[in-house]
């Protein structure tokens, strides 16, 4: 088997105690005591992974179907094309609050049964990585692409780019200062989504149509401002809990070149595919939006992996993420070849989703071979193999 953690990693996951803060309003007084009381009933042979697991695979759902229905985002823009099922809305807002649930009372689970650890965090983490793509790809459907009522799918892709620096800066911070911040955002955005998802069953999606207090305001608008304050709002947080850990010495203390480090990969991610995106010939954030978005989030989860991994493990971050070059040349291998720009974008999208999910894979076989634990069980190994 192909390993990628080191035993240096692996040394540092022995040592690694958790450590979070939750602010959150809306978090602390209603959230958590619902999911302090659901979580009594869950049976104490379910593994807390196994409920993680499940919420992903429902906002993967999501996605899957409405790639089936709406792949261009045409679906409630363009009259020719079919509509997206009234009954999804209903599913899709069931599955965005089931996720939720399940992501919020799994780590409860693991110390209800004393099943607690580093595995059962990165697990978690790396899963939530991925789907701070998916839920906000899901949510462009109910408006759909085009200017009357909704916003071009270049302007959705800066969106998204918000959205996964707020997911990267909370986990560099983590970095540094040893604490997981967690965001007031992310409460709001999964209530908002099943909202939503909600409303779009019972009114019907043209309610989103509705221009705002007489103006030429929609509400397509409104989301996409919205995603972007909740989002980016969090980065004056995150600099500001930075400069405590360093005023008060309870961080890392370490030097600006490792502080900033695991900002590069991000960085060289993001420069690349904004170039693509902006000098493409085919216009492919255009005619490929969901393909666009999909690579994008699909990088990026993999570049926030690696960060959690080596924040987890206290070891330094990587500078360069392996896809980086391959993105490089696809890239600029479009702007130069444009023939051959299409074949780069889904070989690139292949290749990152394929690599990631073998990453994921590997990473988790080895912290359960390392601790001895089984990924989706609530005993031990028998024995180490």
């Amino acid at each position: 088997m192909m390993e990628y953690l080191t035993k240096e990693l692996l040394s540092g996951f022995d040592k690694y105690k958790y450590s979070a803060r939750d602010t959150s309003p809306l978090s602390i007084y209603i959230m958590h005591p619902f999911w302090n009381w659901i979580v009594e009933y869950f049976p104490r042979w379910i593994a807390p992974n196994l409920m993680t697991f499940v919420g992903f695979l429902l906002t993967a759902a999501n996605f899957v179907i409405l790639s089936y229905y709406d792949w261009d985002f045409f679906a409630q823009t363009d009259d020719d094309s079919p509509p997206i099922p009234d009954w999804f809305w209903l599913v899709g807002a069931i599955n965005i609050f089931l996720a939720y649930t399940l992501d919020g009372i799994d780590g409860k689970q693991a110390r209800r049964i004393k099943l607690s650890g580093p595995l059962g965090e990165l697990f978690d983490h790396g899963l939530d990585s991925y789907s701070a793509s998916l839920i906000p790809i899901c949510l462009y459907s109910i408006f759909g692409r085009g200017e009357q009522f909704s916003v071009e799918p270049i302007r959705f892709y800066y969106v998204l780019l918000a959205i996964i620096i707020n997911f990267h800066i909370s986990h560099w911070e983590k970095y540094n200062t040893g604490v997981l911040f967690l965001p007031w955002g992310y409460d709001c955005a999964m209530w908002g989504s099943t909202l939503m998802f909600m409303a779009s069953y019972i009114w019907g999606c043209w309610i989103w149509s509705v221009p705002l207090f007489g103006t030429s305001l929609n509400c397509g608008h409104l989301m996409e401002y919205v995603l972007h304050i909740t989002a980016l709002g969090n980065i004056p947080v995150v600099f500001y809990n930075l400069y405590r850990s360093y005023a008060d010495k309870t961080g890392k203390m370490r030097s600006f070149v490792e502080c900033i480090r695991p900002l590069i990969p991000l960085s060289i991610f993001l420069l690349l595919s904004t170039v693509w995106v902006h000098y493409s010939p085919s216009n492919i954030v255009y005619n490929h939006p969901r393909a666009v978005y999909l690579l994008v989030g699909t990088i990026f989860s993999n570049i926030s992996c690696r960060l959690i991994v080596s924040q987890m493990s206290d070891t330094k971050c990587e500078t360069v993420n392996w896809i980086s070059p391959y993105l490089a040349i696809a890239c600029f291998g479009s702007i130069f070849m444009p023939r051959l720009e299409i074949f780069f974008l889904y070989s690139m999208l292949l290749l990152s989703t394929f690599t990631h999910i073998h990453y994921g894979t590997v990473v988790v076989q080895q912290l359960c071979e390392h601790f001895n634990r089984i990924c989706f069980g609530v005993t031990m190994r028998t024995k180490k193999e």
